[in-house]
């Protein structure tokens, strides 16, 4: 890669982590945030969305949404754990995207492809490119120990 092309990449990568991690500490901060609005909203798979308001597992769908929004956003600004927090973040924005989806709108503004599908293909490339051993610290933990003795850690790395 060019240099120009590295500075690309990781502008990227910090940009779409940043706000992730906006998305995810406002709503870690605001007690009164919850998901239940967005589920009940569900037009497509409605069953299963509704299922995820049962008062037993909604407490556990917010926090996977505040923490995986936040932790994904730190890993790609940090470019540390980049390929499996990138993974993680295509099946968080495939969750985001199914329930708002009234085939083929989205939403009112967009024909099959939203800001869903277009964060799903960032992090795709970022899961297929080394983007956290480019200026981030996963090039430090691929030297690690661990990975010398575990070829599945490394591969987390990228």
């Amino acid at each position: 890669m060019t240099k120009s092309q590295k500075f690309s990449l990781v502008l990227a990568r910090i940009v779409l982590g940043w706000m992730f991690f906006y998305a995810g500490i406002t709503k870690i901060m605001d007690p009164a945030w919850s998901a239940a609005g967005y589920l009940k909203g569900a037009k497509t798979f409605a069953d299963f969305y509704h299922w995820l308001l049962t008062p037993d597992i909604l407490p556990t769908v917010n926090a996977i949404n505040e923490w995986g929004l936040t932790l994904l956003g730190i890993s790609l600004i940090f470019g540390l754990f980049v390929r499996l927090s990138s993974l993680c973040g295509v099946l968080l924005m495939a969750l985001y995207y199914l329930p708002i989806l009234n085939f083929p709108f989205p939403n009112p503004h967009a024909y099959i492809v939203d800001e869903h599908i277009v964060y799903i293909s960032v992090m795709l490339y970022f899961a297929a490119v080394p983007a956290g051993r480019i200026w981030g610290l996963d090039v430090w933990c691929v030297s690690l120990p661990v990975c010398s003795r575990f070829p599945w850690v490394r591969a987390l790395f990228g």
